[in-house]
């Protein structure tokens, strides 16, 4: 009986180093949701990331800062940034001749310029029109994941980051795009490389993830749109003081002066 309770526990760990085995992190659906609630308090002002698919909005003020046209969905999709003219053709692939596609010429015109010509009040209606469609939300999700949440989330594994770390770095891919310029993903890692290891190099990881937040708000200042660091400040920071390195619930926290609480799964 002891040898077979060897020979199995020697199974079970050399099926814990498998690929696949590892644990899911924020890949989890709780933990996902916890993440899409913290991203929907920042972009959104409000913890129910679900009622965002129908969101939709031309901020004059904000495009004079950040020059990104409309921002719509659930993560903040651009019509200057194109991943929502990414969105809209991957939504026309799978269900051709929608309440979107009409617009197709338009978002193609305006990508890469703040302008909202051929879209307006009309291309408002059709959008939130749309989100009531189950296949309109799944794209949406698709391509989060896509472009975001994935990338994000396999960068922090692999560096060796739990769920907080595995967040903040889809935080700052949300936000700053994930290329390799100083105000970028790729560049913010790098600033914070050369402060600290993570923890897949042998560093410590509140420690890391300090000097990333730092890099993070020194790119943030750098854009006209994005002065209000709170979102790293007493959000970000703040749950990583707390040790909340799993997420693990309730969070508290706040974002441009509002304060937010996360509860426990069962507690209201």
């Amino acid at each position: 009986m002891k040898r077979l309770f060897l020979v199995l526990l020697l199974v079970g760990c050399a099926f814990a180093g498998l690929p696949g085995t590892q644990p899911a992190g924020l890949r989890d659906p709780a933990k996902k949701d916890v993440a899409m609630q913290l991203v929907s308090a920042a972009e959104n002002s409000s913890l129910d990331w679900k009622a965002q698919y129908a969101y939709i909005e031309y901020n004059a003020e904000h495009n004079e800062k950040e020059n990104r046209g409309y921002t719509a969905g659930i993560i903040g999709f651009t019509s200057r940034t194109g991943d929502m003219l990414d969105l809209v053709e991957f939504y026309e692939k799978r269900f051709p001749a929608n309440g979107l596609t009409p617009f197709l010429p338009a978002l193609k015109k305006v990508n890469g310029t703040p302008s909202r010509e051929g879209l307006g009040e009309a291309f408002e209606i059709a959008w939130k029109a749309a989100a009531k469609a189950p296949a309109f939300r799944e794209a949406q999700d698709h391509e989060r994941d896509r472009v975001y949440f994935d990338p994000a989330v396999s960068r922090a594994v692999e560096d060796g980051l739990h769920e907080l770390g595995q967040f903040i770095y889809y935080d700052a891919i949300v936000m700053h795009g994930d290329g390799d310029d100083p105000n970028s993903f790729g560049g913010i890692r790098s600033a914070a490389l050369k402060r600290a290891s993570p923890p897949s190099q042998g560093g410590d990881e509140v420690s890391y993830l300090h000097a990333f937040l730092d890099a993070r708000k020194k790119a943030m200042k750098a854009e006209q749109g994005h002065q209000d660091t709170s979102r790293v400040d007493t959000m970000q920071r703040k749950l990583l003081k707390q040790g909340k390195l799993h997420l693990e619930l309730p969070l508290a926290f706040s974002v441009y002066g509002d304060r937010y609480e996360i509860p426990e799964r069962g507690r209201n």
